[in-house]
């Protein structure tokens, strides 16, 4: 345990004392949730989103008729969902505006604070008599803001910079300047090195999420829905599968260039397929499934299951151990395929 503190205080230090690489892990996701609360004001879409719940394999010979003539309107994007728990938040959320059952119940939720969704309520109604046998139900909920629905993807970026180029990198960093060939020549060992690596950055990692959070809360004025120890259980949880990722990264990598690279061929696809700037509901299930193999994309999801949805720890419980695996998967491999020169 010597040993492993002593290696966990020296990469502590190294963080800390690099003035620039510190100022920028704090300012930067600041920045961008400052840019987008007051240079964004969320009005582009042009379009009304309408979610069709498939309840049962059995569909109505009237809501199939009825799903026909939405589907020709070329102005409204269609949602598919199975989960009518998950489908009826988003109504609540104003993140779709209106929601009709496919299947034998005939039935429809709207919320009654979304002028989209009274306008998309009277326009089905209007044009379409069947649907006006279905049953109504309210979902009244607060509109959340696209800088507060952005907030769980900025954290989840910042840790994800954080742990592969601020692991990843600085470990073929030490094996290019011949840091790691005198480490070989001491008694720590491989699991020891790794192990101490992850403490110091998800230690970072904690420390650095809980300043940008609170912050965001400051300039935005979030209003936190979930658990609080809830919300920094599953940060923990995820940073310590990023870290374990950049970690098997960097266990045999020598040149700074080619670490670089891979890097950022693993960060770029899940910067933008991970749902932290746009919600992936409509995507394709191709692109849908692609996405699921991320680690990325089950850290966005989950934390903003607890902030914005106040989901509880059964309903993330699954992603939890998604992640928990991939984490153990990448620790035990760059354990394995660790070289010290």
């Amino acid at each position: 345990m010597k040993t492993f503190f002593a290696l966990m205080i020296a990469r502590n230090k190294e963080f800390y004392r690099d003035h620039v690489t510190l100022g920028w892990t704090f300012l930067f996701p600041l920045i961008v949730i400052a840019g987008f609360a007051f240079g964004y004001n969320g009005n582009s879409e042009h379009i009304f989103k309408v979610g069709v719940l498939h309840t049962t394999p059995t569909i109505s010979a009237q809501i199939t008729e009825s799903e026909q003539v939405l589907r020709s309107s070329d102005t409204t994007q269609f949602v598919d969902f199975t989960d009518a728990v998950s489908a009826v938040k988003k109504v609540q959320l104003h993140q779709i505006d209106f929601l009709i059952s496919e299947g034998r119940t005939l039935k429809y939720w709207v919320n009654p604070e979304s002028p989209k969704g009274r306008l998309v309520e009277k326009l089905l109604l209007g044009g379409n008599p069947h649907l006006e046998l279905l049953e109504k139900e309210s979902v009244p909920g607060r509109a959340v803001r696209y800088v507060e629905w952005l907030i769980p993807g900025i954290l989840a970026m910042n840790m994800m910079f954080s742990s592969l180029f601020g692991v990843g990198y600085a470990i073929v960093r030490y094996r290019k300047n011949g840091v790691l060939k005198r480490l070989k020549a001491t008694p720590v060992t491989a699991f020891q090195f790794l192990a101490a690596q992850l403490a110091s950055r998800l230690l970072l990692i904690m420390m650095t999420s809980a300043i940008v959070f609170f912050g965001a809360i400051t300039i935005v004025g979030f209003k936190m829905q979930g658990s609080y120890a809830l919300l920094f259980l599953y940060i923990a949880v995820s940073a310590g599968c990023m870290i374990s990722l950049g970690l098997a990264v960097a266990s045999r990598i020598a040149s700074e260039e080619l670490a670089e690279g891979i890097l950022n061929l693993l960060t770029w696809p899940m910067m933008f397929l991970s749902g932290i700037w746009f919600s992936l509901d409509g995507a394709s299930k191709g692109v849908t499934a692609f996405a699921s193999l991320f680690p990325l994309t089950h850290i966005v999801s989950g934390s903003r299951q607890i902030m914005i949805e106040g989901a509880s720890y059964q309903t993330l419980a699954p992603s939890m151990l998604i992640l928990g695996g991939m984490g153990l998967i990448f620790l035990l491999l760059g354990s394995i395929l660790f070289k010290w020169e």
